[in-house]
């Protein structure tokens, strides 16, 4: 069941790699497989021996559950704790990922503790993530908005409300004691242009599989697809997105984020989305 507590709330969402990794695998006839073996042929000293392939891992999907420990994130009306809502849907998505054998998932964190902005960002790029999705669920001072929605990183909001949510998000690190995280604007537009086109194309690609599998389910705010400045989503090299199942503020969304069947069909319709970003990521590895 899920607890509450006060309400903050921060937004990681993670890089995702374009270039998805393929593992084959090969069946023979059977004619071919009791056939005799050729015979070895002797190699000349010195000659170098060759090596057999290593199939290509499969891509590791980071997730990161926002919030955590002493961040609760944001609080909804009947008490419950964003920080519990992201960690039992990243749980979630995680299983059914898992259970396709396409993937390798890791999260950012597996129980409630808290962890910096950056470190969340960097334990993606240590491992090597393809795809980095970080999940929340805001809140709002109009408790009649509702609805998922998907960031991606930009130097500009795409509205005033993502970009308040961006400096929400942004702030998480306060936690961290001696004053707030706060980039300046020169700072920021650095970590902007860092962003390859390749990682940008790939960030918006996977934000466009989310919203259009997310509506197929679920309740959407209006205009879903934003962007704004992200610290969680800087990662130059792995598309990131972040995702906001909704809004703790709205009693309709608290109450179907409370709920197991609705957060497994978050979970599902953000799997659908996965796999979509992957399958075209991989046709474009082949075609180019």
């Amino acid at each position: 069941m899920v607890h509450a507590l006060p309400t903050t709330r921060r937004l990681i969402l993670a890089r995702l790699g374009t270039g998805a990794a393929i593992a084959a695998t090969f069946v023979l006839p059977d004619a071919i497989l009791a056939a005799e073996p050729l015979p070895r042929v002797p190699r000349k000293s010195g000659a170098p021996t060759p090596q057999t392939p290593l199939a290509s891992p499969k891509p590791l999907v980071m997730l990161d559950p926002g919030h955590g420990g002493k961040d609760p994130g944001a609080i909804g009306h009947a008490g419950t704790f964003e920080k519990h809502i992201a960690l039992a849907a990243a749980m979630e998505l995680r299983h059914q990922l898992e259970v396709t054998g396409r993937y390798r998932v890791e999260l950012t964190r597996t129980r409630d503790v808290f962890i910096p902005l950056d470190d969340r960002v960097s334990r993606a790029q240590h491992k090597g993530a393809a795809l980095f999705v970080s999940m929340h669920a805001d809140a709002l001072t109009d408790p009649s908005v509702r609805g998922a929605s998907v960031y991606t990183l930009s130097q500009t909001a795409s509205d005033a409300q993502s970009a308040a949510l961006a400096r929400r998000e942004n702030s998480a690190d306060r936690f961290l004691g001696g004053g707030n995280w706060d980039a300046p604007p020169e700072v920021a537009r650095i970590l902007a242009s860092l962003v390859r086109r390749e990682t940008r194309a790939g960030s918006a690609r996977i934000a466009r599989h989310l919203v259009g599998s997310l509506d197929r389910d679920l309740p959407m705010l209006q205009n879903p697809e934003r962007h704004a400045s992200f610290a969680v989503l800087k990662a130059a090299d792995i598309p990131s997105v972040l995702v906001e199942m909704g809004f703790m503020s709205n009693p309709k969304d608290e109450a179907a984020l409370r709920r197991p069947d609705h957060r497994r069909a978050v979970a599902e319709a953000m799997k659908r989305a996965v796999d979509g970003y992957f399958a075209v990521s991989t046709r474009l590895a082949a075609a180019g």
